[in-house]
């Protein structure tokens, strides 16, 4: 075991992107303690910062020893790059642990990380689990009086009604769960709103059945290389572009703002995989650019040259080209 962890190692150092030789490398550092894991997974993530799992894996061995400084840091490193949901759920997980002998003040930390959590990924297929876990949290909160009731039901509310309309995998139990709680609160309340929401809530589940399609077809345990020209990464390229040009066609006709921050969360996960992809950060760009946003699109350029050093000067040049064109069509003052 140990001479073949030794020869991954060796691999991993001459081919930094030997996906098979990373993978084994994971592998051998779950059974390792910390203090041997950890240089382990920093190198590995130093070659895929974007590689969620490696990254979950990292955090998690910490979280085992109860360091919670180290588990803080690794976390601040990684959830703004990641943004995939069983990460984000350790995430969550983390903070309802340190919170949960802290009384109101803890419950209150808790709320927060949740809205921080959904508002980075409470977009994905793939997070009903969040919103169901966010509801539950709210129901065990105990309100001592009639005024913190009320105001614990009108949370729960406004966080049923944002989840019903957003298009997950469990849109319909998230839709049967909200009747039950309206209807529990007021009958006749409940029939205006239910009545109210049932249209956005069938187009979000026709939505739902065609944004699966296109996820369906992505392959979420791939890590992000330099592009080779093969079969697979080609075919995962063009899965990723059919589905960001759905998500930009705004098929539930949503406001432009939510519209944006659902394009805008499918590129960064997009990036997650094709970090190592010009056009798809050049594309990321000039879209928040035509969006009415430059600001944003020369952050874009500058993280892609920081993702891009063997695009340095190509890049480079576009980047130069872009603030000069915003440069010169910026309205006057």
């Amino acid at each position: 075991m140990m001479e073949e962890s030794k020869k991954e190692a060796e691999v991993a150092a001459t081919d930094i992107y030997n996906v098979e030789a990373a993978e084994i490398l994971a592998n051998e550092a779950l059974h390792l303690p910390i203090s041997e894991a950890a240089p382990i997974y920093e190198q590995l993530l130093s070659t895929f910062p974007t590689a969620a799992k490696f990254w979950k894996q990292y955090v998690e061995a910490y979280m085992a020893t109860n360091n919670d400084d180290a588990t803080k840091q690794i976390f601040s490193r990684c959830l703004l790059n990641c943004l995939q949901i069983t990460l984000w759920q350790c995430y969550i997980r983390f903070i309802r642990k340190v919170n949960e002998k802290k009384g109101a003040e803890g419950l209150e930390e808790t709320r927060k990380a949740f809205d921080f959590m959904l508002s980075y990924v409470g977009t994905d297929i793939a997070s009903g689990p969040v919103w169901m876990d966010y509801i539950s949290f709210l129901k065990s909160t105990a309100a001592t009086t009639s005024q913190e009731e009320s105001h614990r039901m009108t949370s729960m509310r406004k966080i049923y009604q944002k989840a019903i309309v957003t298009p997950t995998h469990h849109v319909d139990v998230l839709w049967k769960d909200y009747e039950t709680f309206e209807n529990s609160v007021s009958r006749t309340l409940a029939k205006g709103l239910l009545s109210e929401y049932q249209p956005k809530f069938n187009s979000a589940k026709a939505v739902y059945r065609e944004r699966k399609k296109y996820v369906d077809e992505i392959d979420w345990n791939m890590l992000a290389v330099p592009p080779t020209g093969s079969y697979k990464e080609e075919q995962q390229c063009m899965v990723w572009k059919r589905f960001l040009a759905f998500e930009k066609a705004n098929p539930q006709r949503i406001d432009a703002a939510s519209s944006n921050r659902r394009i805008i969360f499918t590129y960064e996960q997009c990036l997650m995989y094709l970090y190592h992809y010009p056009d798809i950060w050049y594309d990321y760009a000039t879209w928040h650019a035509k969006s009415g946003s430059v600001d944003s699109a020369v952050k874009v350029f500058q993280r892609a040259l920081k993702a891009l050093p063997g695009n340095c000067t190509v890049f480079s040049a576009l980047y130069c080209c872009f603030v000069l064109n915003a440069t010169i069509f910026a309205p006057k003052i």
